[in-house]
Protein backbone atom coordinates (compact mmCIF):
# COMPACT_ATOMS: atom_id res chain seq x y z
CA UNK A 1 0.00 0.00 0.00
CA UNK A 2 1.52 3.13 -0.72
CA UNK A 3 2.18 6.01 1.50
CA UNK A 4 -0.48 8.64 1.80
CA UNK A 5 0.18 11.86 -0.32
CA UNK A 6 -0.82 15.74 0.56
CA UNK A 7 -4.30 16.77 -1.08
CA UNK A 8 -4.56 20.28 -2.55
CA UNK A 9 -7.16 22.33 -4.69
CA UNK A 10 -9.15 21.12 -2.96
CA UNK A 11 -7.94 22.19 -0.15
CA UNK A 12 -7.59 25.66 -1.60
CA UNK A 13 -4.65 28.22 -0.39
CA UNK A 14 -8.02 30.70 0.09
CA UNK A 15 -10.65 28.66 2.02
CA UNK A 16 -14.24 28.96 3.84
CA UNK A 17 -15.87 27.24 6.16
CA UNK A 18 -19.47 27.01 4.78
CA UNK A 19 -22.96 28.78 6.09
CA UNK A 20 -22.92 32.49 4.39
CA UNK A 21 -25.21 35.52 5.80
CA UNK A 22 -28.60 34.41 4.53
CA UNK A 23 -30.42 37.87 2.59
CA UNK A 24 -33.39 39.00 4.79
CA UNK A 25 -35.90 37.41 2.00
CA UNK A 26 -34.99 34.41 2.32
CA UNK A 27 -35.04 34.63 6.37
CA UNK A 28 -38.63 35.66 6.14
CA UNK A 29 -39.81 33.23 3.41
CA UNK A 30 -38.33 30.66 5.70
CA UNK A 31 -40.98 32.01 8.67
CA UNK A 32 -43.52 31.73 6.38
CA UNK A 33 -43.12 28.29 5.90
CA UNK A 34 -42.71 27.14 9.00
CA UNK A 35 -45.92 28.93 10.15
CA UNK A 36 -47.69 27.33 7.00
CA UNK A 37 -48.29 30.62 5.42
CA UNK A 38 -46.35 29.54 1.93
CA UNK A 39 -44.90 25.92 0.31
CA UNK A 40 -42.26 24.08 -0.03
CA UNK A 41 -42.40 25.25 -3.42
CA UNK A 42 -42.69 29.11 -2.75
CA UNK A 43 -39.56 28.55 -0.55
CA UNK A 44 -37.38 26.72 -2.52
CA UNK A 45 -38.12 29.36 -5.19
CA UNK A 46 -36.38 31.95 -2.96
CA UNK A 47 -33.60 29.31 -1.43
CA UNK A 48 -32.47 29.07 -5.83
CA UNK A 49 -32.40 32.72 -6.26
CA UNK A 50 -30.54 33.14 -2.93
CA UNK A 51 -28.19 30.78 -3.92
CA UNK A 52 -27.37 31.67 -7.39
CA UNK A 53 -26.74 35.36 -5.88
CA UNK A 54 -24.20 33.67 -3.52
CA UNK A 55 -22.28 31.65 -5.84
CA UNK A 56 -21.87 34.57 -7.86
CA UNK A 57 -20.81 36.40 -4.55
CA UNK A 58 -18.18 33.64 -4.55
CA UNK A 59 -16.75 33.52 -7.61
CA UNK A 60 -16.46 37.12 -7.82
CA UNK A 61 -14.14 37.53 -4.93
CA UNK A 62 -11.82 33.85 -6.06
CA UNK A 63 -13.54 31.74 -3.72
CA UNK A 64 -12.78 28.60 -5.10
CA UNK A 65 -14.55 26.00 -3.08
CA UNK A 66 -18.08 27.16 -3.45
CA UNK A 67 -20.74 26.47 -1.19
CA UNK A 68 -24.39 27.25 -0.86
CA UNK A 69 -24.15 29.47 1.92
CA UNK A 70 -25.89 26.55 4.04
CA UNK A 71 -29.02 28.41 2.44
CA UNK A 72 -31.43 25.29 2.49
CA UNK A 73 -30.71 25.04 6.07
CA UNK A 74 -31.77 26.22 9.43
CA UNK A 75 -28.76 24.92 11.65
CA UNK A 76 -25.43 24.34 10.43
CA UNK A 77 -25.84 20.52 11.74
CA UNK A 78 -29.05 19.81 9.70
CA UNK A 79 -29.11 17.10 7.16
CA UNK A 80 -28.19 13.61 8.99
CA UNK A 81 -30.27 13.28 12.19
CA UNK A 82 -33.03 15.11 11.02
CA UNK A 83 -33.57 12.16 8.15
CA UNK A 84 -32.51 9.35 9.53
CA UNK A 85 -34.89 6.71 10.43
CA UNK A 86 -34.95 5.90 14.28
CA UNK A 87 -34.10 9.10 15.42
CA UNK A 88 -37.32 10.92 17.01
CA UNK A 89 -37.89 15.18 16.93
CA UNK A 90 -37.75 16.29 20.36
CA UNK A 91 -39.25 19.96 21.31
CA UNK A 92 -39.17 21.48 23.94
CA UNK A 93 -36.47 19.11 25.00
CA UNK A 94 -36.37 17.93 28.84
CA UNK A 95 -33.06 19.51 30.31
CA UNK A 96 -32.25 16.56 31.98
CA UNK A 97 -31.59 14.98 28.68
CA UNK A 98 -28.88 18.04 27.97
CA UNK A 99 -25.47 17.22 29.83
CA UNK A 100 -23.99 20.01 31.39
CA UNK A 101 -20.82 19.32 31.09
CA UNK A 102 -21.42 20.01 27.43
CA UNK A 103 -20.08 23.57 26.73
CA UNK A 104 -22.86 24.59 24.65
CA UNK A 105 -25.36 23.05 26.87
CA UNK A 106 -23.99 24.87 30.21
CA UNK A 107 -24.46 28.22 28.04
CA UNK A 108 -28.06 27.74 26.60
CA UNK A 109 -28.60 27.44 30.49
CA UNK A 110 -27.18 30.28 31.39
CA UNK A 111 -28.46 32.45 28.54
CA UNK A 112 -31.71 31.42 29.21
CA UNK A 113 -33.14 30.19 25.69
CA UNK A 114 -36.34 28.35 25.78
CA UNK A 115 -38.02 25.93 23.41
CA UNK A 116 -34.82 24.13 22.08
CA UNK A 117 -35.01 21.15 20.00
CA UNK A 118 -33.18 18.00 19.21
CA UNK A 119 -33.17 14.39 18.05
CA UNK A 120 -33.20 11.22 20.05
CA UNK A 121 -32.32 7.36 18.69
CA UNK A 122 -35.46 5.40 19.48
CA UNK A 123 -34.90 2.48 16.88
CA UNK A 124 -32.42 1.22 15.10
CA UNK A 125 -30.79 3.61 12.72
CA UNK A 126 -31.19 3.33 9.29
CA UNK A 127 -30.50 5.74 6.16
CA UNK A 128 -33.58 5.41 3.66
CA UNK A 129 -33.36 8.96 2.28
CA UNK A 130 -30.49 10.52 1.13
CA UNK A 131 -28.88 13.40 3.32
CA UNK A 132 -27.06 16.68 1.47
CA UNK A 133 -26.96 14.39 -2.22
CA UNK A 134 -29.74 16.66 -3.38
CA UNK A 135 -28.57 19.92 -1.87
CA UNK A 136 -25.18 19.53 -3.70
CA UNK A 137 -27.68 18.12 -6.93
CA UNK A 138 -28.94 21.80 -6.78
CA UNK A 139 -25.77 23.52 -6.18
CA UNK A 140 -24.56 21.81 -9.31
CA UNK A 141 -27.22 23.56 -11.08
CA UNK A 142 -26.09 26.68 -10.57
CA UNK A 143 -22.35 26.33 -11.26
CA UNK A 144 -20.83 24.83 -14.48
CA UNK A 145 -19.23 21.66 -14.94
CA UNK A 146 -15.76 22.96 -14.38
CA UNK A 147 -16.42 23.85 -11.33
CA UNK A 148 -18.21 20.97 -9.70
CA UNK A 149 -15.44 18.53 -8.44
CA UNK A 150 -14.57 22.03 -6.37
CA UNK A 151 -17.81 22.53 -4.99
CA UNK A 152 -18.34 21.77 -0.87
CA UNK A 153 -20.66 20.31 0.90
CA UNK A 154 -20.85 20.68 5.22
CA UNK A 155 -21.89 17.65 7.04
CA UNK A 156 -22.95 16.87 10.79
CA UNK A 157 -20.35 15.20 12.88
CA UNK A 158 -21.64 11.98 13.76
CA UNK A 159 -21.36 12.21 17.24
CA UNK A 160 -23.29 15.13 17.16
CA UNK A 161 -26.26 14.64 19.75
CA UNK A 162 -24.40 11.79 21.52
CA UNK A 163 -22.85 14.27 23.65
CA UNK A 164 -25.32 16.48 24.66
CA UNK A 165 -27.67 13.45 25.56
CA UNK A 166 -24.97 11.35 27.60
CA UNK A 167 -27.04 8.28 28.93
CA UNK A 168 -30.44 9.52 26.72
CA UNK A 169 -28.84 9.55 23.49
CA UNK A 170 -30.71 5.84 23.01
CA UNK A 171 -32.62 2.91 24.40
CA UNK A 172 -30.18 0.50 25.96
CA UNK A 173 -32.65 -1.93 24.31
CA UNK A 174 -32.42 -0.58 21.01
CA UNK A 175 -28.18 -0.39 21.33
CA UNK A 176 -26.27 -2.23 23.74
CA UNK A 177 -23.29 0.25 23.76
CA UNK A 178 -21.83 3.06 21.86
CA UNK A 179 -20.58 0.10 19.78
CA UNK A 180 -23.57 -0.88 18.16
CA UNK A 181 -24.81 2.67 18.21
CA UNK A 182 -22.40 4.45 16.32
CA UNK A 183 -21.72 0.88 13.54
CA UNK A 184 -25.20 1.93 12.21
CA UNK A 185 -24.01 5.39 11.87
CA UNK A 186 -21.51 5.01 10.30
CA UNK A 187 -23.07 2.72 7.91
CA UNK A 188 -25.30 5.78 6.86
CA UNK A 189 -22.73 7.84 6.35
CA UNK A 190 -20.33 5.38 4.04
CA UNK A 191 -23.51 5.09 2.17
CA UNK A 192 -24.06 8.94 2.09
CA UNK A 193 -20.08 9.69 0.93
CA UNK A 194 -20.62 6.81 -1.96
CA UNK A 195 -23.60 8.78 -3.15
CA UNK A 196 -22.37 12.51 -3.02
CA UNK A 197 -19.07 10.86 -4.50
CA UNK A 198 -21.54 9.24 -7.60
CA UNK A 199 -23.20 12.85 -7.90
CA UNK A 200 -19.91 14.29 -8.48
CA UNK A 201 -19.20 15.54 -5.36
CA UNK A 202 -15.20 15.42 -4.28
CA UNK A 203 -15.00 18.18 -1.70
CA UNK A 204 -16.80 17.27 1.99
CA UNK A 205 -16.24 18.88 4.88
CA UNK A 206 -17.56 17.88 8.44
CA UNK A 207 -18.33 20.18 11.24
CA UNK A 208 -17.41 19.26 14.52
CA UNK A 209 -17.24 21.84 17.71
CA UNK A 210 -17.63 18.84 19.49
CA UNK A 211 -14.04 17.72 19.00
CA UNK A 212 -12.81 21.07 20.68
CA UNK A 213 -14.82 21.10 23.37
CA UNK A 214 -12.40 18.00 24.70
CA UNK A 215 -10.02 21.31 24.62
CA UNK A 216 -12.20 22.58 27.49
CA UNK A 217 -11.28 22.27 31.09
CA UNK A 218 -14.80 23.09 31.95
CA UNK A 219 -16.07 19.89 29.98
CA UNK A 220 -13.41 17.23 31.52
CA UNK A 221 -13.96 18.83 34.89
CA UNK A 222 -17.83 17.90 34.45
CA UNK A 223 -16.80 14.80 33.04
CA UNK A 224 -14.67 13.68 35.78
CA UNK A 225 -17.44 14.81 38.56
CA UNK A 226 -20.07 12.57 36.62
CA UNK A 227 -17.62 9.50 36.51
CA UNK A 228 -17.56 9.54 32.71
CA UNK A 229 -14.01 8.68 31.39
CA UNK A 230 -13.62 11.88 28.65
CA UNK A 231 -10.30 9.77 27.25
CA UNK A 232 -12.21 6.85 26.05
CA UNK A 233 -15.13 8.39 24.50
CA UNK A 234 -12.66 10.57 22.84
CA UNK A 235 -11.75 7.64 21.46
CA UNK A 236 -14.90 6.16 20.84
CA UNK A 237 -15.68 8.97 18.70
CA UNK A 238 -12.28 8.72 16.73
CA UNK A 239 -13.26 5.01 15.89
CA UNK A 240 -16.40 6.41 14.60
CA UNK A 241 -15.36 8.76 12.46
CA UNK A 242 -13.13 6.62 10.78
CA UNK A 243 -15.75 3.51 10.18
CA UNK A 244 -17.75 6.39 9.12
CA UNK A 245 -14.91 7.14 6.61
CA UNK A 246 -14.01 3.48 5.34
CA UNK A 247 -13.75 2.59 1.78
CA UNK A 248 -14.07 6.40 1.17
CA UNK A 249 -12.99 7.01 -2.43
CA UNK A 250 -9.26 8.23 -2.76
CA UNK A 251 -10.02 11.16 -4.99
CA UNK A 252 -12.31 13.02 -2.39
CA UNK A 253 -11.19 15.90 -0.04
CA UNK A 254 -12.46 15.10 3.40
CA UNK A 255 -12.17 17.87 5.92
CA UNK A 256 -12.43 18.68 9.32
CA UNK A 257 -13.79 21.66 10.88
CA UNK A 258 -13.09 22.69 14.77
CA UNK A 259 -14.15 25.51 16.73
CA UNK A 260 -15.33 26.69 19.79
CA UNK A 261 -19.35 27.79 18.91
CA UNK A 262 -20.22 30.36 16.50
CA UNK A 263 -24.07 30.51 17.63
CA UNK A 264 -26.56 33.60 17.08
CA UNK A 265 -24.38 36.90 16.83
CA UNK A 266 -21.47 34.46 17.29
CA UNK A 267 -21.61 33.23 20.57
CA UNK A 268 -19.06 30.77 21.69
CA UNK A 269 -19.49 28.58 24.42
CA UNK A 270 -15.71 26.97 24.74
CA UNK A 271 -12.29 27.84 25.14
CA UNK A 272 -8.88 26.23 25.20
CA UNK A 273 -5.99 24.73 22.65
CA UNK A 274 -5.77 22.19 20.76
CA UNK A 275 -2.71 20.55 22.75
CA UNK A 276 -4.80 17.59 24.85
CA UNK A 277 -5.88 16.38 21.85
CA UNK A 278 -3.61 16.82 19.23
CA UNK A 279 -2.04 13.93 18.60
CA UNK A 280 -5.50 12.14 18.42
CA UNK A 281 -6.91 14.40 16.12
CA UNK A 282 -3.59 14.79 14.14
CA UNK A 283 -2.50 11.79 13.70
CA UNK A 284 -5.33 9.15 14.02
CA UNK A 285 -8.41 10.60 12.67
CA UNK A 286 -8.57 9.49 8.83
CA UNK A 287 -9.30 12.96 7.17
CA UNK A 288 -6.97 15.00 4.79
CA UNK A 289 -7.30 18.26 6.13
CA UNK A 290 -8.28 20.14 9.34
CA UNK A 291 -10.29 23.58 9.31
CA UNK A 292 -8.79 25.16 13.03
CA UNK A 293 -9.84 28.05 14.74
CA UNK A 294 -7.12 30.54 15.13
CA UNK A 295 -8.53 34.01 15.19
CA UNK A 296 -8.12 34.60 19.12
CA UNK A 297 -6.22 33.49 22.00
CA UNK A 298 -9.17 31.30 23.19
CA UNK A 299 -7.91 28.66 20.34
CA UNK A 300 -4.41 28.81 21.98
CA UNK A 301 -1.01 28.77 20.66
CA UNK A 302 0.02 27.07 17.23
CA UNK A 303 2.10 24.85 19.04
CA UNK A 304 -0.04 21.55 18.38
CA UNK A 305 0.42 21.64 14.82
CA UNK A 306 4.11 20.32 15.55
CA UNK A 307 2.03 16.67 15.24
CA UNK A 308 0.71 17.83 12.13
CA UNK A 309 1.56 14.99 9.40
CA UNK A 310 3.50 15.47 5.94
CA UNK A 311 0.40 14.42 4.47
CA UNK A 312 -2.31 16.18 5.63
CA UNK A 313 -3.13 20.00 4.66
CA UNK A 314 -4.11 22.35 8.00
CA UNK A 315 -6.73 25.72 6.77
CA UNK A 316 -5.92 28.13 9.47
CA UNK A 317 -8.70 30.34 10.64
CA UNK A 318 -7.13 33.01 10.91
CA UNK A 319 -9.97 35.65 10.18
CA UNK A 320 -13.44 36.69 12.31
CA UNK A 321 -16.71 36.33 11.12
CA UNK A 322 -17.86 37.10 14.57
CA UNK A 323 -17.18 41.09 14.06
CA UNK A 324 -16.74 43.62 10.66
CA UNK A 325 -12.79 44.71 11.55
CA UNK A 326 -10.48 43.80 8.68
CA UNK A 327 -7.54 42.09 9.66
CA UNK A 328 -4.56 43.24 7.94
CA UNK A 329 -2.85 41.21 5.79
CA UNK A 330 1.26 41.69 6.49
CA UNK A 331 0.03 40.36 10.08
CA UNK A 332 -2.07 37.21 9.25
CA UNK A 333 1.18 36.84 6.57
CA UNK A 334 3.99 36.41 9.98
CA UNK A 335 1.07 34.38 11.71
CA UNK A 336 1.13 31.91 8.87
CA UNK A 337 4.94 32.01 9.03
CA UNK A 338 4.73 31.14 12.32
CA UNK A 339 2.73 28.65 12.06
CA UNK A 340 4.87 26.68 9.24
CA UNK A 341 7.47 27.57 11.55
CA UNK A 342 6.38 25.30 14.17
CA UNK A 343 5.35 22.45 12.16
CA UNK A 344 8.66 22.37 10.15
CA UNK A 345 10.09 21.61 13.79
CA UNK A 346 7.99 19.35 14.36
CA UNK A 347 7.69 15.82 15.61
CA UNK A 348 8.35 14.94 11.84
CA UNK A 349 11.13 17.60 10.56
CA UNK A 350 10.99 18.90 7.54
CA UNK A 351 11.61 21.66 5.90
CA UNK A 352 9.98 25.50 6.23
CA UNK A 353 9.01 25.54 2.56
CA UNK A 354 7.58 21.67 3.01
CA UNK A 355 5.25 23.47 5.86
CA UNK A 356 4.38 25.69 4.29
CA UNK A 357 2.70 24.07 1.24
CA UNK A 358 0.68 22.23 4.12
CA UNK A 359 -1.16 25.33 5.03
CA UNK A 360 -3.83 27.20 3.38
CA UNK A 361 -6.23 30.29 5.42
CA UNK A 362 -9.63 31.08 5.83
CA UNK A 363 -12.24 32.55 8.65
CA UNK A 364 -12.32 30.58 11.78
CA UNK A 365 -16.50 29.27 11.41
CA UNK A 366 -18.66 30.26 8.93
CA UNK A 367 -20.82 33.92 8.86
CA UNK A 368 -24.11 32.03 9.68
CA UNK A 369 -23.79 28.60 11.16
CA UNK A 370 -27.14 29.69 12.92
CA UNK A 371 -29.89 30.65 10.12
CA UNK A 372 -29.69 34.66 11.81
CA UNK A 373 -26.02 34.86 11.31
CA UNK A 374 -23.78 36.65 13.34
CA UNK A 375 -22.90 40.75 13.88
CA UNK A 376 -21.74 41.47 10.06
CA UNK A 377 -23.14 42.45 7.19
CA UNK A 378 -23.00 41.10 3.75
CA UNK A 379 -20.54 44.15 2.78
CA UNK A 380 -18.46 42.94 5.54
CA UNK A 381 -18.68 39.67 4.73
CA UNK A 382 -17.95 40.00 1.87
CA UNK A 383 -14.36 42.03 2.36
CA UNK A 384 -13.58 39.19 4.76
CA UNK A 385 -13.39 36.72 2.10
CA UNK A 386 -11.46 38.79 -0.10
CA UNK A 387 -8.77 39.63 2.55
CA UNK A 388 -8.49 35.62 2.88
CA UNK A 389 -8.12 35.51 -0.64
CA UNK A 390 -5.75 38.74 -1.17
CA UNK A 391 -3.94 37.48 1.74
CA UNK A 392 -3.37 33.86 0.21
CA UNK A 393 -2.58 35.61 -2.98
CA UNK A 394 0.42 37.56 -1.20
CA UNK A 395 1.59 34.09 0.62
CA UNK A 396 1.60 31.79 -2.17
CA UNK A 397 0.76 33.58 -5.02
CA UNK A 398 -2.20 31.46 -5.78
CA UNK A 399 -5.86 31.22 -4.04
Amino acid sequence: MSAPTLKLNPPFRAEQIGSLKRPQKLLEKRKEFEAGKCTREELKAVEDESIKAIVQMQREVGIKGITDGEFRRHMFYDGVFDNLDGMKHVKPVPLEMLMDYVPDVAAFKEHDFKGADTYICVSKLKRTKQFYVPQFEALKAFTAPEEHKNLKITMAAPEWFHLRHGEYAYPKDVYKNDDEYFADIAIAYQEEIQDLYAAGCRNIQIDDPLLAYFCAESMIKGMEERGIDHEALLNTYIKAYNSCLKNRPADMNVGLHLCRGNFRNGLHFSEGGYDRIAIKLFQEINVDCYYLEYDTPRAGTFEPLKFLPPHKAVVLGLISTKFPRLEDVEDLTHRVRDAAGVIADGQTKRSVEAALNQICISPQCGFASHSEGNLVDDHAMREKLSLVVRTARAIWGEN
